[in-house]
């Protein structure tokens, strides 16, 4: 079990629960997204972001800006941005790298890495994904192929007990994309303009 914390109406959801953040830009959806992730880093356990908007460095500095007393032991970050800006990186123990948003074999090969070594090597049994965000995936793929690798993403993290809360700007999209996408996630929590938060999580307990 996972609590989310107060932004999430204190709510508790099983292992392997995957949400939909949704909301306008600046609607500070994203924030919401890293306070559940706070909220368990917290408490030791494991934060994995997959990033296809900004630099893993901006990721870590939001992140820390929420979180001063961060354990980068238990961060690990998938970037899709700094290789694609044509800006050389290797992997290390907190980042690792994806060639562009549109590689989603690499994003989910280096996702795949953190939650496996989380698990069995640093020892953290449960873990917390983010991946911001659906809606830049989508500015560089057809609808079909952000829906199969969605689809492969919950299934690894529900395969792992972990939780996912997955980014997507409400705006960008038409309803029949947004409709489509929601179908592989549990829970939807959408923030509108006024930053009022909307948390639908069946079967939790808050």
């Amino acid at each position: 079990m996972y609590d989310l914390g107060p932004d999430y109406q204190n709510a508790t959801v099983d292992s392997g629960t995957n949400i939909l953040v949704s909301g306008p830009p600046l609607s500070g959806k994203r924030r919401i997204a890293f306070k559940a992730l706070m909220y368990g880093a917290e408490n030791g356990e494991g934060t994995v972001i997959v990033t296809t908007r900004d630099s893993a460095d901006r990721v870590l500095s939001d992140f820390e800006a929420l979180l001063p007393e961060l354990e980068q032991t238990n961060v690990g970050i998938v970037d899709c941005v700094t290789q694609h800006q044509g800006r050389s990186a290797s992997d290390t123990d907190l980042i690792k790298y994806a060639s562009s948003p549109t590689d989603m074999t690499g994003m989910g090969i280096k996702f795949s890495e953190f939650v496996e070594e989380f698990y069995t090597e640093r020892d953290i049994k449960n873990n917390r994904v983010a991946v911001d965000s659906l809606s830049t995936l989508l500015m560089y793929q057809d609808l079909q192929t952000v829906f199969r690798f969605i689809h492969v993403l919950t299934s690894r993290i529900e395969d792992a007990e972990a939780i996912g809360i997955h980014i997507m700007d409400s705006t960008a999209h038409d309803v029949e994309t947004m409709n489509t996408l929601k179908q592989l996630f549990d829970g939807i929590v959408e923030v509108d303009a006024e930053n009022t938060v909307s948390v639908q999580l069946p079967g939790a307990v808050g």
